[in-house]
């Protein structure tokens, strides 16, 4: 029996025994020098754990010196609410926290931005991300009875350059061009092959369903977006396959065929009030504040993905059935 397909967007290794439902708020493109007062309205949804989509913060420049990330680190170290501590975190990185605006893998500081990101999450030394290239990762959770597996993907640390120009980004037809490049591609498909979940959730800091627009977007590699979907419908007989993604400054629903993603952006940068369309999209986007939630309730025989604006107030929903 086919199961239902979602698409979601991070990173992190552990296991946890929770026996209880389990909501996670999400959310992207955070920039330390603006209001966060989003927090106290995700505060209230009880959340269990949030999940940081990428451009958690503003420190790109354009000649790709870290100064400026280095800074706004230690100025967001002190936004993040104090009970946000206490809960669990999972996060990703695009490029605004990777060092360089729409930087891949020719990025000539991404070593040390890597250093960065993981001292700022606070990734512990004996982490498989402290030893590798790329931030990258998989953990599992076992909620009400059911395995749950996180993959967050890293979008920056190996892709090849873009095609076209800013804001007007062209596909890239060439089978060796590539998101994810070969080391990453062949975890992903390890992770896939060897998995006992029975709901894996994929993080993304970029859309993979969105066709239209002409920013950044996994169709930007028609060979590697082929390639992701490909393997995540052969590993959906027999397991719910969800996933996240962030960066664009506006929300949506996503849906193609039994898969489903969520686009969770921005906490405190909102987009231009233009109407965006896309064949793949659900209903319309939200260019205003917002955040997303992603509850996992197995008991209830459901998961339940919402976008939420500044104030709480629920603007859209689905619902996967298990």
């Amino acid at each position: 029996m086919n199961k239902t397909l979602v698409l979601l967007s991070i990173s992190l290794i552990f296991v946890s025994n929770n026996s209880y439902a389990y909501k996670y708020g999400l959310g992207s493109c955070l920039d330390q020098d603006l209001d966060q007062s989003i927090w106290s309205s995700i505060e209230k949804k009880n959340i269990d754990g949030f999940i940081f989509l990428g451009d958690n913060v503003y420190g790109d420049q354009s000649s790709g010196e870290l100064d400026k990330l280095k800074r706004a680190y230690k100025k967001q170290k002190n936004k993040i609410p104090s009970w946000l501590n206490q809960k669990k975190v999972l996060a990703i990185w695009d490029d605004h926290d990777y060092g360089k605006n729409d930087g891949g893998g020719e990025y000539e500081n991404k070593e040390e931005a890597q250093e960065l990101f993981l001292n700022f999450w606070k990734i512990p030394n004996n982490d498989i991300r402290r030893k590798r290239k790329g931030v990258y990762f998989e953990e599992s959770q076992i909620i009400e009875g059911m395995n749950v597996q996180f993959i967050g993907l890293d979008t920056r640390y190996f892709r090849t350059k873009l095609v076209g120009r800013k804001n007007g980004y062209l596909p890239n037809n060439d089978p060796s061009a590539s998101i994810l490049g070969k080391n990453q591609w062949k975890w992903f498909e390890g992770v896939l092959k060897n998995s006992k979940a029975d709901i894996i959730i994929i993080l993304s800091s970029i859309q993979i369903l969105a066709t239209n627009h002409p920013y950044e977007k996994w169709s930007n590699f028609t060979f590697d977006r082929n390639k992701l979907l490909t393997k995540i419908a052969e590993s959906a007989a027999n397991k719910t396959i969800l996933a996240i993604s962030g960066d664009r400054h506006r929300a949506g629903l996503y849906q193609k065929g039994n898969f489903i993603e969520l686009t969770a952006s921005s906490l405190n940068k909102g987009a231009s009030k233009n109407i965006e369309t896309d064949p793949l999209l659900i209903g319309i986007t939200y260019p205003q504040i917002n955040f997303g939630i992603l509850n996992i309730e197995p008991g209830k025989n459901k998961i339940t993905l919402s976008i939420n604006d500044k104030d709480g107030k629920e603007l859209e929903s689905q619902v996967i059935k298990l």
